[in-house]
């Protein structure tokens, strides 16, 4: 039976576990209801996800987001919440440049109770990340399917897939620890791929739809309880399906992460 934690998350923490082996495990998180049930369940991480404005808000992706909308939803989760590292979504346009992205991970922070800003991109944000940790904002940084980029990358594809995109996605990972990032989501590439990367860094590696490699696992909560419309994705299990109630299913979820059962065979690329 996983239980609640008793102490706060920390980077310094999850490094720890990572050392030891042990998975961390994440899912996204929007209001304090919620943050009650997943803290009550074990779950380490929170991201705070622009995710929010496909599941919350109707949207057909995340670019419409802004970072008021942001602003809410994670103050929303950090009124209430108690254990859990909070990660939140700098959302499309918000980090154009190093001043603007330090002006907007501040709101965050300030205003959102973030402890942490996460931020899609490589090497080409290894300036931006580099700024915000020099001005003492813990980043977490985003690669392979970029969700604000869905429109450049053509849809919803799986990164990483040939030699030279997995070269690229390499020298990304080792670009943002190189700036100071504190943590790694790899998302949607191949599950060889996604293990080295978390070989060749020593930060802790989230993984969604990059296989049982990595550190740690997220994915989008509403995903998981099996109650976001339409097709689901490979990477996604329904833990609802199995269980009683959505507090069991989140339960089900952290177990299955810290036992490896899940991510399995099927829902890797």
């Amino acid at each position: 039976m996983v239980g609640a934690m008793t102490t706060p998350v920390t980077l310094a923490s999850l490094q720890q576990m990572m050392v030891r082996g042990e998975k961390i495990a994440c899912l996204t998180c929007y209001d304090s209801s919620f943050t009650r049930v997943l803290e009550s369940a074990g779950v380490e991480v929170f991201i705070i996800g622009d995710s929010l404005g496909m599941v919350l808000k109707g949207h057909e992706s995340t670019v419409p987001v802004t970072v008021a909308d942001m602003i809410y939803h994670a103050a929303n989760v950090a009124r209430v919440g108690e254990s859990a590292l909070r990660v939140v979504d700098m959302p499309f346009s918000s980090y154009v440049n190093p001043d603007q992205a330090l002006g907007n991970a501040a709101r965050l922070m300030g205003e959102g109770g973030a402890h942490m800003v996460k931020l899609e991109g490589g090497a080409n944000k290894a300036a931006i990340v580099a700024h915000l940790v020099g001005h003492g904002i813990p980043v977490c940084g985003h690669i392979g399917l970029l969700p604000q980029s869905v429109h450049k990358l053509g849809g919803y594809k799986v990164q990483g897939r040939d030699d030279a995109g997995a070269r690229a996605l390499l020298d990304d990972a080792r670009a943002l620890e190189e700036a100071g990032a504190g943590l790694l989501v790899t998302e949607c590439i191949p599950a060889d791929l996604a293990t080295q990367i978390t070989a060749a860094v020593t930060i802790p590696t989230i993984g969604i739809g990059a296989g049982p490699g990595c550190d740690g696992q997220v994915l989008v909560l509403y995903d998981m309880l099996g109650i976001t419309p339409g097709k689901r994705p490979r990477f996604v299990r329904d833990f609802l399906r199995d269980t009683c109630s959505v507090p069991a299913a989140i339960e089900a979820y952290v177990a299955a992460v810290k036992n490896g059962s899940f991510p399995a065979a099927e829902h890797c690329f």
